[in-house]
């Protein structure tokens, strides 16, 4: 008889243990935070006013917060040029770009899969009693 893993033998496990990658999920996946680094990695150097034009569904209070949160994080440098009137530039930071590989696998699963998914959605919403 072939032993057990150590995970099924686990009575409580920390969620942060079980899922290694709960942390980057938070940060990369959060609802504005893959827009945000998309545009700024596709179109590089940007001004709030074309992020938001860009993002035509995030508001200003929540692209400010998110654009704070992705500087505190590292994965966006924000520049501010003293001038009149003063002009503010954000751009994707190393590492920032370095999930640039990541959001190309992600675009490629989703040409492939996503038209499987919707098939899958509409197929389960069509069961009775659902």
């Amino acid at each position: 008889m072939a032993a057990k893993p150590a995970w099924a033998t686990r009575t409580s496990v920390d969620p942060e243990s079980a899922c290694p990658i709960g942390p980057v999920v938070d940060i990369v996946f959060s609802r504005w935070t893959t827009p945000i680094l998309w545009s700024l990695n596709e179109h590089g150097r940007q001004r709030f006013v074309e992020l938001e034009r860009r993002i035509s569904t995030i508001t200003p209070k929540v692209l400010t917060q998110r654009l704070r949160q992705l500087e505190r994080d590292g994965l966006v440098v924000r520049t501010y040029h003293p001038e009149v009137p003063p002009r503010v530039e954000y751009e994707i930071s190393e590492l920032g770009r370095s999930l640039a590989p990541l959001f190309a696998h992600l675009a490629e699963w989703a040409a492939v899969n996503l038209e499987q998914v919707e098939r899958a959605r509409h197929d389960y919403d069509a069961q009775p009693g659902r």
